[in-house]
């Protein structure tokens, strides 16, 4: 039986869906099965190498949904509008949905998980993490017995491919990113990649995976990489570090003491958050470089678990996309009674919202890490003391402080200190800063 497929978007992605809708040959035999009923473009005269007939193209996206030829709808428009509102639009019409877009699903999932099981359809989205790394299934059922302690993630390619260049080269972040612009690794208007928004947008999806609720998408503290200076880089080298661009979310067992938190005293507590960070060489991450992604999954029992692969492109992304439409092909295909959408009985994992556990975010200054500093000093005697005495006052333990290039009267002191208390490190940094010593704080990064 032929399925019919809905394509909103005829992009990058959207072109690698209809390559592989178009080739069956050698796939899953599933795939024959699968056919563009109706393809939702921009503009009907834009010349396009993907295999599609020009019959089948429209430029009104609700056709699309509404076309009774049309079983599945496939959504890789992007952006949040009216890719929201087509999302919604297909599941009040009982037809489930494939989508790629992690903007909508990081900020309007609740409110699609609550439609869904109202119609009693599929939403899947394992293209909107990590491209072509099966990290959104794993997740959802093979991971699904276990305690996940903390999913850490190098989740955007075009920042990987800056910071890598960065520390192979020795080169400037300007002119990595221009050169990221020029290979396509890096869009002209980069700003989502490289201020973190991104990889922030993926590790509110993948929280919500891990710990079974949502967390607000604005509350995420994101900082991204364009501010990151080729030095820092360079030291962390001398030190036995790399930087990435890391998105974490962590389950937090004790509640501290203190929490300025509000409201629900017996939802999950979590940290999730999203900044350049040192890792040491050793790390499962820290090999991870060029445009790939790596996600890492520690959980109790499995231990760790890493899932590394191409992180975008038109290949990957619509490897993923696929993917998803073949399961849900199968689901249709097998012998199961139809909900009250006409779909199937049963939803996705992630958009059982009724299911959902309540998670709330710790307040970032009783979160506990790790830190890399960079002053600016004079060079003199007792500098060095004096800023390890302001550690010291603030109850702020150092692993390492060394000097770097001291040159005309002036000096770079980099500390890496051992975990502590935000709130205590940052009453350090506020009186080193006094200091009449110290020129300025030139860098802040967390460090694991």
């Amino acid at each position: 039986m032929t399925i019919g497929i809905g394509l909103l978007g005829l992009g990058t992605v959207g072109a690698g869906v209809a390559e592989i809708l178009a080739n069956p040959e050698g796939r899953h035999p599933l795939v024959a099965e699968l056919a563009l009923r109706r393809v939702a473009v921009r503009n009907l005269e834009r010349p396009r190498a993907a295999p599609v007939a020009a019959e089948l193209l429209t430029t009104q996206a609700e056709a699309v949904v509404d076309d009774p030829a049309v079983d599945i709808v496939v959504e890789v428009l992007g952006g949040l509008e009216p890719a929201r509102s087509l999302i919604l639009r297909a599941i009040a019409a009982g037809k489930p949905v494939v989508t790629a877009n992690k903007a909508v699903i990081a900020r309007h999932g609740e409110e699609i998980a609550a439609a869904a099981a109202a119609a009693g359809v599929y939403v899947l989205l394992e293209a909107a993490v990590g491209g072509g790394i099966p990290i959104i299934e794993p997740l959802k059922q093979s991971l699904g017995a276990n305690r996940i302690e903390r999913v850490s993630g190098i989740i955007n390619g075009t920042t990987n491919y800056i910071l890598s260049r960065m520390a192979a080269e020795g080169a400037d972040y300007g002119a990595v990113l221009a050169d990221a612009q020029r290979l396509g690794y890096a869009e002209a208007d980069p700003a989502a990649d490289v201020e973190g928004a991104d990889a922030a947008d993926k590790i509110a999806i993948l929280t919500g995976l891990a710990y079974g609720g949502s967390v607000p998408r604005q509350a995420i503290p994101t900082e991204g990489i364009d501010r990151l200076d080729a030095r820092d880089v360079a030291y962390a080298d001398k030190l036995g570090y790399v930087v990435k661009l890391l998105a974490v979310a962590q389950r937090i067992d004790s509640e501290p003491d203190g929490d300025k938190a509000s409201g629900d005293p017996d939802a999950l507590l979590l940290d999730v958050r999203v900044h350049p960070t040192l890792l040491p060489r050793s790390h499962p991450l820290a090999g991870v470089n060029g445009v790939f992604n790596a996600i890492l999954v520690e959980g109790d029992p499995v231990g760790q678990v890493m899932f590394y692969g191409p992180g975008a492109g038109a290949g990957p992304t619509a490897s993923a996309v696929v993917a998803d439409i073949l399961n849900i092909a199968g689901i249709r295909q097998a012998t199961l009674p139809a909900g009250p959408g006409g779909g199937p009985v049963g939803l996705d994992p992630l958009l059982a919202a009724g299911s959902w556990r309540r998670c709330r975010l710790i307040d970032g200054a009783l979160t506990t890490h790790r830190n890399y500093v960079r002053l600016r000093t004079s060079d003199e005697a007792g500098v060095i003391g004096r800023i390890g005495t302001c550690f010291g006052e603030a109850g702020v333990s150092i692993q390492s402080i060394v000097q770097f290039e001291a040159h005309n009267e002036a000096a770079e002191i980099v500390v890496i200190t051992h975990e502590v208390l935000e709130e205590r490190f940052r009453q350090a940094l506020d009186a080193i800063a006094a200091l009449p010593e110290v020129q300025g704080v030139a860098a802040c990064l967390r460090t694991l």
